[in-house]
Order: C-alpha cells, then sequence, then structure tokens
C-alpha cells in the first residue's frame, strides 16, 4: 500500500487535512497548520503524490490523488474530516467530497474552481527542467538559471523550496518532474461530476485573483449547497501565503459557525 506522506501536529482534536497545491509541498503550510492546531483541531499535512515526500507514481489525475487521501484516512481511521485544499489540492478535495462524502465535515477550497482551467505552468516547468544538476551544486546556481524562465522572486523562492540533497554534493528535486510535465494537462480538468455537495463549504478567492470568476461563483453555488464564497483582501492566487492573517481568520470563523 502507498500511504502519503504526512506532518500531523497535535495528538487529538477533529482531523484537519491540508492539500497543497501544484509544485507545492505540505512544508508550504506547517505556519498555518500549527495555528489551526492550536484551534484544537488534530492537523494533517500531506505531500501529495509526484510531490514533497510522498511516493512517486505514473499515474497522476484528480481521481487517483482524491483515492490516495481516502486510503490515508482509512487507514488512520480518520473520520469527519475538515478538509481544506488549495489551487489542485482545493480540486483534489472537490473530488473527494463528490466520492467520499461521508467521510466529510467540512470543506474548504482556496483560489480554485470546478471547471477547466488551459495549461500555464510552462514557463515554471521549462525552468525547473532547465536545471542541469550535473553542473548545477548550490541553491544560487538552481535560481540564477529559474531567473531566466520566472521573472516573479516569490514563485522563484517557492519552487527552490523543491531543491533537497539526494547525496552529499549532489542537488535533486523532491517532485517527480518527468511525471509532472507529461501530466500537466490533467491539472487544469474540469470537474465532470456534477453531483450537489450538501456539506458546510467554504470557497476563499484572492482579491487579485483571476481563478475564480463571476461565472464560476455559479457553478460553485449551484454544485455545493451549503456553500459560503468570501474574498481575502490584498491577495491574489497564494492567498495564504499573501495574507495569511486573514486567510487564517476566515477558515476560523467558517469552522466556529459549522461546529
Amino acid at each position: 500500500m502507498k500511504l502519503l506522506h504526512a506532518n500531523v501536529l497535535g495528538s487529538t482534536g477533529t482531523p484537519f487535512i491540508i492539500l497543497h497545491g501544484f509544485l507545492g509541498s505540505g512544508d508550504n503550510w506547517k505556519t498555518l497548520g500549527k495555528r489551526f492546531s492550536e484551534l484544537g483541531y488534530q492537523v494533517h499535512i500531506l505531500d501529495q503524490r509526484n510531490h514533497g515526500k510522498s511516493f512517486h507514481d505514473a499515474e497522476f489525475n484528480y481521481e487517483a490523488m482524491a483515492e490516495d487521501l481516502h486510503i490515508y484516512c482509512t487507514h488512520f481511521g480518520l473520520k469527519d474530516i475538515v478538509l481544506l485544499g488549495h489551487s489542485m489540492g482545493g480540486k483534489v478535495a472537490m473530488t473527494f467530497a463528490l466520492r467520499h462524502s461521508k467521510s466529510l465535515k467540512q470543506l474548504i477550497v482556496a483560489d480554485i474552481a470546478p471547471r477547466y482551467y488551459p495549461p500555464h505552468h510552462q514557463a515554471i516547468l521549462q525552468g525547473l527542467k532547465a536545471v542541469d544538476f550535473d553542473k548545477v551544486t548550490t541553491r544560487q546556481d538552481a535560481e540564477i538559471i529559474l531567473n531566466n524562465f520566472v521573472t516573479e522572486p516569490g514563485t522563484r523562492q517557492f519552487l527552490l523550496k523543491n531543491l533537497y540533497w539526494i547525496e552529499p554534493n549532489r542537488l535533486g528535486w523532491r517532485m517527480n518532474l518527468e511525471v509532472l510535465v507529461d501530466s500537466v494537462e490533467e491539472i487544469g480538468q474540469e470537474l465532470q461530476d456534477h453531483t450537489p455537495v450538501t456539506c458546510p463549504s467554504l470557497f476563499l478567492k484572492g482579491s487579485s485573483s483571476d481563478y475564480v470568476l463571476p461565472k464560476d461563483e455559479i457553478r460553485i453555488m449551484e454544485q455545493f449547497e451549503n456553500a459560503k464564497i468570501q474574498e481575502v483582501a490584498n491577495a491574489g492566487h497564494w492567498l495564504h501565503a499573501e495574507n495569511p492573517n486573514d486567510f487564517f481568520n476566515a477558515v476560523a470563523s467558517f469552522l466556529a459557525k459549522n461546529e
């Protein structure tokens, strides 16, 4: 059995599972995860397949990733979970909600809608592929190469968190870059299942992000019958990193009202 890698914060409380986005890892959520655990939740920050410290697999789609989460919950006996997913993780969370609604207590989706998104990670993936670890021996070397493809400093730093020492004096990427490049079309896929979801749901969107448009809100409210859509000010697509306090307060308020 292949089991996702997790960082678990807290020994008791309602299980609160966090799913990162494409090319991220659970490490991106440690600070917020700690804050949620301080509310009394047992927080499970997962690395999804082909990301972070989790297993690599040639299969990469939302059905497989939702099943990974189901296997994880079954293995550890987690029931009535709170599930939070950002971007790609949000689509995994929505897929899980459709397939395993009885396991879900509350759903939080960060800056993603159920619709199709055209591929838009090409420059980032080209930059990651351009880093030749036969020649690149430092983080600074890798950043210089990435800078030719990714000009935004925050995005480069986010990507560089995937660097690790495979062995002494040899760096590598933690993510399964080959499979992610080959499967990049899967990231934008629409949720094909339009079955209504009835659990309390919070959809958060960044005020300067274009990932959740007015037409998307119509689809969200039609399918997620007990949903609330809320904007996080002064934030784009990485709303949890750009405005963590407002993000945390929005989630905490939602959880308190739907206990």
